[in-house]
Order: structure tokens, then sequence, then C-alpha cells
């Protein structure tokens, strides 16, 4: 084939993957699951198991040391409004392919009736779970040389094809943004706050800070906005300039936000373009900018290895509080 033939094939194939949102999404081909379709009433078509498909508890060891649920989420526009992310505790905010963002949803202390849209793995996604015991990970799959990976992790990882009746297919929205999880048949119960080993820190805020009521944290193609609200003692978020709601029209708005300024390299892994998968580097140290009360902090942050949680602290060294209630924690490029 001449190049003026290739290059005319390659334009139309990309044209025809952006028209139906593979492209947007950074799918890696492996993304699409086949699961039943809910009916709209939060039921399955296909006849219900008679007991749920979830992990089991192992070893006395692992019983002592709750795990928590990690729910990898799409975030492109055509994934939004998303379901279940309020119930979370954490929310990581990371870059993906084509400058576009995914979320981690982590789930202790709630467990919703549904989450999503669910969608695939990344190879950072493993050193940022390393600081749990064991968490399960729900994700609609990953690129096929990284699989192998996921599954030598300490983590449960479980996919459609792994639990099958844990997953289904909304119709709401097109493939491959309407696949959901039931976080209940992925856990056999609510593994409570001592799951959340993050080494994050709660209680009353910090001397000084700087009064801010608006932050906005840019990806090359997407943006991100926590604007305070005094009377609701939260940061309202935004998505790419449009208020984030969940399905059920709850507006997210988490007490803290942390935006951390992290080394953001090239992984060893592509998306079936070819395009390069970011890895964003967790452990090690940095600064980072604490937003809750409607202030601002600058403080530092370090993660010495990836079995720790990662500590923010003031100049002076003294640890850093969080406000009760869910973070969402920002992983932005250091300049």
């Amino acid at each position: 084939m001449r190049h003026g033939a290739r290059a005319r094939h390659a334009r139309t194939a990309a044209a025809v993957l952006a028209a139906t949102g593979l492209f947007a999404a950074g799918c890696t081909g492996q993304d699409t699951p086949r699961v039943p379709a809910d009916d709209g009433r939060g039921q399955l078509h296909t006849a219900e198991p008679s007991t749920p498909e979830a992990s089991t508890p192992g070893t006395s060891q692992e019983a002592q040391h709750p795990s928590p649920l990690a729910v990898k989420i799409d975030n492109v526009r055509a994934a939004r409004p998303q379901t279940g992310l309020d119930s979370a505790d954490i929310v990581y905010a990371e870059q993906v392919e084509g400058g576009l963002s995914r979320l981690m949803a982590v789930f202790a202390t709630r467990l919703p009736k549904a989450v999503g849209p669910v969608r695939s793995a990344r190879e950072s996604d493993l050193e940022l779970l390393r600081q749990f015991q064991k968490p399960t990970l729900a994700f609609s799959g990953a690129q096929g040389k990284l699989m192998p990976l996921i599954n030598k992790a300490p983590l449960d990882a479980r996919t459609p094809e792994k639990a099958s009746g844990a997953y289904f297919r909304g119709t709401a929205k097109p493939i491959p943004h309407n696949l959901y999880a039931r976080p209940k048949r992925l856990l056999p119960a609510t593994p409570g706050a001592d799951a959340l080993t993050t080494g994050f820190r709660y209680g009353p805020a910090p001397a000084g800070g700087t009064k801010d009521t608006a932050e906005t944290v840019r990806f090359p193609a997407a943006r991100f906005t926590f604007d305070w609200s005094a009377s609701r003692k939260r940061w309202l978020v935004s998505m790419d300039g449009s208020p984030d709601v969940t399905t059920d029209g709850k507006r997210l708005a988490p007490a803290t936000v942390v935006v951390q300024y992290v080394k953001v390299r090239r992984s060893a892994f592509h998306d079936f373009l070819g395009n390069n998968t970011p890895y964003t580097e967790t452990v090690g140290s940095g600064r980072a900018k604490v937003l809750r009360d409607g202030r601002a902090f600058d403080v530092k942050w370090k993660r010495a290895k990836a079995a720790d949680g990662t500590e923010f602290t003031t100049k002076d060294g003294s640890p850093v509080n969080f406000a009760k209630g869910q973070v969402w924690v920002v992983f932005v490029k250091a300049p």
C-alpha cells in the first residue's frame, strides 16, 4: 500500500473510532466485556445467582486487615453523569491517554447499590493500590501485556469475566460507557474505616493557609474545578466546565481536595491505537495543595515506599489534617 493510501486509511479508522467514542475514551480494545443488560430498575434480564459472586475472606490474617473496594471509573463526557461516586471515601483522578482523565473510587465505609461506568485499569494503579491490604479492584479489563502484572499484584482483580454476576450493562449510555458494578457482590461486607490505610489524618485545620474559594486543575484534555460552598461546607466539583452530579442528581462535593504534584512519565504500555499510557508515580515526595474549609494550604507530601500511605506535612513538618468526609486527590504533573 502506498504511503498516501495508508495515511487515508489511518485517518478514516481514527474518524470511525472517534465517532463511536472509543478513541476519546482511551479504550484498550479489551474494554467491552459481554455482561447482562439492566432493565432500568436495577434488575438483570438473566436469572439472579442464588448467592452473590463475591470475594470470600481468606486467612484469619486477612480478616484482621479489612480490604477496601477500588473501582476504575470512566470520566469522559459520554460517561457522565456517573453512579455511586458520592458514596466513595476517596476519589483519585489520574491522567490517561490523550491527556484525558480517569477516576479510581475507593469504598470502605459505604457500598452503593451500583457504581460506574467501570473502565479499564492502568499500570500506575498497581503502585497506588499497594497502600491497601489486598484491595479488591473492579475494572473492565486492561492492555493484554499488563494483565499478567495485575494478576500477580497483591490485590483481588475482579473483572466481568471473573465475576459476571456483579456487573451489568445500563441502557442510558452506549458501549463502552455503560458497564456498572454492584459492590455488594464484590465484597462480603462493608470493610469499614480501618481499611483506609492511606496515611490520611482528620481533624482541625492547620494554622495559616490562604482564602481560596475556587480552584481549577488542568490536564492536557480535561479540567477539574472545585468551588467552595460555605453553606454546605464542601467543594462542589465541576468537570470540563459543567457541574458534576451523580445519576440521581446529587452534586459531587468532597470535604477535602488534594492537588498533588507528581512525576508523570511514559509507561511501557500503549493502547490499541499505539498511544502511550502515562505512568503516574505516587511513591516519592513533592509538593501539594490541600483545600479545606474554603482555604488552601501549601504542603509537602511523602510516600517512602509503595506499601506506605502518604504523609502530608506543613513546611515545619507538622502533620496536615483533612476535614472529615470524602477526599478527592488529583494527581498533576509537576512542573
